[in-house]
């Protein structure tokens, strides 16, 4: 009984944190940890859906498969199968991209970054580049980068056409997805210098031409300035056309 009572206050304790947000602070940026608490100022309502697989979410332990036909990958024995159930907050570009060439990282990687680097802090916190995922797929993509292979996507996940080449070591996103991982690039490439080879420039270039940017994206960068106080202005730029 003891345990359960216990186990019971720590369950409250963790709904207090979850909702000890502040709608009207003033926009800044933050590091990970006060950014994660910053997403439900962001993600409601329309655009409260992952980015990989279009699937809706009441919070980050319900995700709705029947809304995008999502199925977990076979086999439950896998760490990563958990993860499908529940959401993850998603870096288009990798920690792994964002640090490796800093002496951080070197010293320690990730985990040294962020308690020692600010401005890893701050590229890891940047809202414009943290979106919603599956935490299956999240973990599946690693740190791979984007690609495109194949018109023809064979599902791993259900009826989502997001796809992953482990031994490639490259994540196809689906359409929908495209424009936005692109010009999340472009923006942490302006703003940080995050490198870009000529090959994925030449793929961002493409996908953000062919998959341009929809209300949902002018909706997501309104709300994310709000919250942060600056734009994406690749997508900015496109709004106000």
């Amino acid at each position: 009984m003891k345990r359960i009572g216990t186990l019971l206050l720590l369950a409250v304790f963790i709904a207090i944190a979850w909702s000890r947000v502040d709608p009207e602070e003033a926009p800044h940026h933050y590091n990970y940890k006060q950014a994660s608490q910053q997403m439900r100022r962001i993600y409601y309502g329309e655009l409260q859906e992952t980015l990989y697989c279009g699937c809706r979410y009441q919070d980050k332990k319900h995700v709705d498969f029947s809304s995008c036909d999502f199925a977990p990958r076979d086999n439950p024995k896998r760490k990563s199968f958990k993860r499908a159930k529940s959401i993850e907050w998603e870096h288009m570009v990798t920690a792994h991209n964002m640090g490796q060439h800093l002496p951080c990282w070197r010293d320690g990687g990730r985990k040294n970054c962020s308690a020692n680097d600010t401005t890893f802090k701050l590229m890891e916190g940047d809202l414009h580049n943290l979106y919603p995922a599956i935490g299956e797929v999240n973990g599946d993509r690693n740190n791979f980068m984007y690609s495109q292979w194949t018109n023809n996507p064979e599902p791993m996940y259900g009826k989502c056409k997001t796809i992953v080449d482990f031994k490639l070591k490259k994540a196809q996103p689906r359409e929908e997805a495209r424009g936005i991982i692109a010009r999340a690039y472009f923006y942490m490439e302006k703003t940080y210098g995050v490198n870009l080879s000529k090959q994925d420039r030449k793929l961002f270039e493409a996908w953000d031409k062919m998959y341009p940017v929809t209300e949902k994206e002018c909706e997501r960068d309104r709300r994310i300035f709000k919250v942060q106080g600056d734009h994406n202005p690749f997508v900015y730029e496109k709004c106000k056309q």
